[in-house]
């Protein structure tokens, strides 16, 4: 007897359009990436580059991290002028992901560049049950065999994905309605021609791993 599927691993983008919009989440899951062309993405993978250059990205396969410090401190660096509860669901999902492969995660900062602000992002049993449950949404989500619904217009300002949802497109499905991809190959995707060091951890979970 052949084992069920496994789902698709979660990232930290997931999780920030879980708390964004399902619809976004159930699309980019299922292959369809327009952020490459979405000038907000671009200036913040600018943002990413220029600031902190010294760091090491933390690549877990299914999500990147901005750099872990001594400690075992998540650092992640953000574009917006404005900081959210799906930035600091980013971070927490990263200590989650660290935590299954071993690590004693200590706590997690957003750093906001543009505003020199920092959010420190705490990481306890409590925070640890937060971001398990948003991973097993995220996953309900993906798994729905039909497109979530639009938000409101006014809430899709600035997002990547308006024209599909609100062009000519926005009342079909999407060409990819197959099951969810294994890749987030658009994670935390950097501009062509950087340099920044790139640390691979392994991706097999530990003995303490959540179910």
């Amino acid at each position: 007897m052949s084992n069920p599927p496994q789902p698709p691993p979660i990232g930290g983008v997931h999780i920030k359009y879980l708390h964004h919009c399902p619809r976004q989440l159930w699309l980019y899951s299922r292959g369809y990436r327009p952020e490459h062309r979405s000038d907000a993405v671009a200036f913040g993978e600018a943002v990413d580059e220029t600031t902190y250059t010294r760091r090491r990205d933390i690549d877990l396969g299914e999500a990147k991290i901005d750099w872990v410090t001594t400690g075992a401190v998540v650092h992640e660096t953000k574009s917006s002028r404005r900081p959210s509860a799906q930035h600091e669901a980013q971070v927490r999902h990263y200590c989650l992901l660290l935590a299954r492969r071993g690590v004693n995660v200590r706590a997690g900062v957003i750093h906001y560049p543009l505003i020199r602000r920092t959010i420190d992002v705490s990481w306890d049993p409590a925070t640890r049950r937060q971001a398990e449950t948003a991973e097993q949404q995220a996953q309900a989500i993906i798994q729905q065999p039909a497109i979530p619904e639009r938000l409101q217009r006014t809430l899709c300002r600035g997002c990547s994905y308006l024209d599909y949802c609100w062009g000519d497109t926005g009342a079909r499905q999407p060409a990819h309605t197959g099951s969810p991809s294994h890749a987030e190959s658009a994670a935390k995707t950097t501009a062509s021609g950087s340099n920044a060091p790139t640390t691979r951890l392994s991706a097999s979970p530990s003995p303490t791993s959540a179910t």
